[in-house]
């Protein structure tokens, strides 16, 4: 009875333009650029980061102003990334030997992809796009798990 509801629920849900097919390819792809990018750290390679992101792309995140006490959302975009991924990891302490990566495909609709990354101490909420047949990421929201940190 469960498949049976959960089919029809699908069916429905296709048929009423609220999911778009995806090829396996295509998740593949998706998969992938979430990986490049928590991957380009762990492995000291900015080529992987820029291979994985929009040049625009935009990461937020909530912080705190010790002095006002106050938050304000912070942005970092495409350059510092990709400096990031050239230096954060270099001596290879900043990581776990096996570092957590989970990696959630949220919604995907035609060219457009929601993904949710599970790291060691964090959770990236990320737009992808497929632009030019090239899923890239565009928008990133990100918090640490202990929210006090920020």
């Amino acid at each position: 009875m469960k498949k049976k509801l959960c089919l029809a629920t699908a069916l429905f849900a296709l048929s009423m333009g609220y999911l778009s097919a995806q090829t396996q390819q295509d998740s593949l792809a998706i998969k992938q650029a979430a990986l490049d990018y928590i991957e380009s750290q762990h492995n000291v390679k900015p080529e992987q980061f820029e291979r994985a992101a929009h040049p625009r792309m935009v990461k937020r995140t909530f912080w705190t102003d010790k002095f006002a006490k106050k938050e304000y959302l912070r942005e970092t975009f495409t350059d510092a990334m990709v400096l990031l991924a050239a230096t954060y990891n270099q001596n290879g302490d900043k990581f776990p030997e096996n570092p957590k990566k989970d990696v959630v495909i949220l919604d995907v609709f035609d060219k457009t992809a929601s993904v949710k990354l599970i790291a060691d101490d964090w959770i990236d909420y990320m737009h992808i796009a497929k632009l030019n047949g090239k899923w890239q990421i565009v928008n990133v929201l990100w918090q640490f798990k202990d929210s006090s940190l920020h």
